[in-house]
This record gives C-alpha cells, structure tokens and sequence, in this order.
C-alpha cells in the first residue's frame, strides 16, 4: 500500500482548480457525493464497502487502518470489486496493468487477465532479479523507493493503468506514474479500492485521473 507518502504536495494538489471534477448547476460534487450516487445505482458498493475491516491504532497509534483482508474471505464480494474495475477499463485499450506491491497485486492480475492486458509488477527495492530502473518517493518519516524490470514497457505510448488497494496522500501512486512515464509509458488513469475522505476534493495526481470505487470508513460503528 505505502500510501503514507507526500506527492511534492501531490503536484501542490493540482492547482486545487485542475484537480476538481466539472462544475454542475455551477457546484463541482464532492467525493462523498459520488460515490453516494453510484452506491444508489449498483449496489455491489456497498457490499464492497461493509465488508472493509476497520483497525483502529494500527500500524501505529491514530490510524485507522483500512483492512481488505476480509473483503477476499468473501469471494462474490471479491468478484464483484474485480468486475466494477473490469467494467470500468474493458473498453479502454488498455496495454498493461501495473500493481504497486503488495495489494496492488491482488487486483491487478485479475483486472489484466480480464481485458487482455499484460501486469507489471512495482516492487519495493531488490525484490526484481533483472535490471530495474527505480524511482525515490518521500514518507513522513524518510524515503522508499519502487523499482520495475527494464523492458516491461515494451514500446512508447503503451497505454497502462496503475492498481493499489488505498489512495490517502498519493505519494507512491505519484512515484508509480513517474517511474512507468520515465519507461515512455501512457498512464491513462490509476485505480483504487479504497479512497480517504479527507482527500476528497482532489481528482488528479501528476495529471492523472484517480478512480476509487469506495471511500475508507473511520470505524466499524
């Protein structure tokens, strides 16, 4: 996951004005809004959303950790997450999906396989045996970096979508978008399980389109 990074403050956020949706009845939705409306219109949602764990204090104190652990103890429930993504990418020609370890390995494949396109693995350092080009991302407390095979883009322009399982600050789907546009890649948009509220007014990271299918819970109540 490793969604505890800054993004350069995520592109200064976007100008703020570039990172909102289209103004309707002169008003951009929030978030909240949206996915509020696309619950009402699939209800696959909001199973998807009541069977997200909430952890409080965990991995350390204040956070309330977002677990998908049994989400994938309920296979319809799985399936259906997996569908809305396939649903959403089928017709986008897209190229190759890539997924930023750990989780983003648990939706990636099963996206690719389903549109036909190849999945790429971001790994954390010395995880890859062949050459990689790597990219540095900046954490609260420090750094960490994603690295890629050489050659996993196979030509420029590929069309390639970004998976993680969380989206807070965006700094390691930034460091993603960066390392595959290094590679001459095409990100069309980066997709996500879970997105948090307090980030709800941003759509963009790096330019790019952030998709979430549901928002994060503060607790279980």
């Amino acid at each position: 996951m490793g969604e505890e990074a800054s993004c350069n403050a995520i592109s200064e956020m976007e100008a703020a004005t570039n990172a909102r949706p289209a103004k309707e009845n002169g008003r951009a939705p929030a978030v909240a809004e949206v996915v509020a409306q696309e619950a009402a219109a699939d209800p696959r949602l909001q199973g998807i959303s009541d069977a997200i764990r909430v952890v409080p204090h965990f991995p350390k104190h204040g956070i309330m950790f977002n677990d998908i652990t049994t989400l994938l103890l309920r296979p319809r429930v799985f399936k259906d997450a997996v569908d809305l993504f396939v649903e959403r990418y089928r017709g986008m020609r897209i190229d190759a999906v890539a997924g930023i370890e750990a989780r983003g390995f648990i939706f990636g494949p099963a996206v690719a396989l389903a549109i036909g396109a190849k999945f790429i693995p971001l790994r954390k350092p010395r995880k890859l045996p062949g050459e990689v080009i790597s990219e540095k991302y900046v954490l609260e407390y420090g750094t960490d970096c994603l690295e890629m095979h050489v050659g996993a883009i196979e030509r420029p322009g590929e069309r390639v979508l970004i998976t993680d399982d969380l989206v807070a600050t965006g700094g390691t789907l930034c460091a993603a978008i960066r390392l595959l546009e290094r590679a001459e890649a095409d990100v069309v948009e980066c997709a996500c399980l879970i997105g948090l509220p307090k980030f709800k007014d941003f759509y963009k990271l790096n330019g790019k389109p952030v998709y979430v299918l549901v928002e994060s819970r503060e607790s279980d109540k």
